[in-house]
């Protein structure tokens, strides 16, 4: 646990930018910068965060964080799905195998929501109680 002090001097000094000479080709995402070179791919968790693709600010260590919760599933799950994972050589840094991504994405909640024509709660609310093949019961 981090205690309160620490994250207040921490305010000033979180990692909103990167330009590493030498990891190779740049490229800035949201809040990831990555570094191609050869077969790796070197990706850099800022603390910068993001929301509806706007970059509102930075909080102190969630780099870090986000860094470690990704090489942790990455490592819990290699044995399910292969991955691009081979180590973290800093807290923000994962060193990657580069490799053409399989563009899937989906959000895991304990509950339903949404408001677009995809989201199960639209089609819920309309009265579908089957869902992808899912039974869905009363009450949600």
């Amino acid at each position: 646990m981090i205690d309160d002090a620490k994250l207040l001097a921490h305010l000033t000094q979180t990692l909103e930018h990167t330009h590493l000479e030498g990891l190779g080709e740049r490229y800035e995402g949201k809040v990831r910068d990555n570094y191609s070179r050869g077969d790796r791919r070197y990706i850099v968790v800022t603390d910068r965060i993001s929301a509806f693709d706007r970059i509102l600010g930075t909080i102190p260590f969630k780099g870090q964080v986000l860094n470690r919760l990704a090489a942790w599933w990455f490592e819990k799950t290699k044995d399910v799905a292969k991955n691009h994972f081979v180590k973290v050589p800093d807290p923000n840094v994962l060193e990657c195998i580069e490799c053409k991504p399989l563009p899937v994405e989906f959000v895991v909640r304990a509950y339903i929501t949404g408001s677009t024509s995809t989201s199960v709660w639209t089609h819920y609310n309309a009265g579908v109680r089957t869902f992808c093949g899912h039974e869905l019961p009363e009450g949600l």
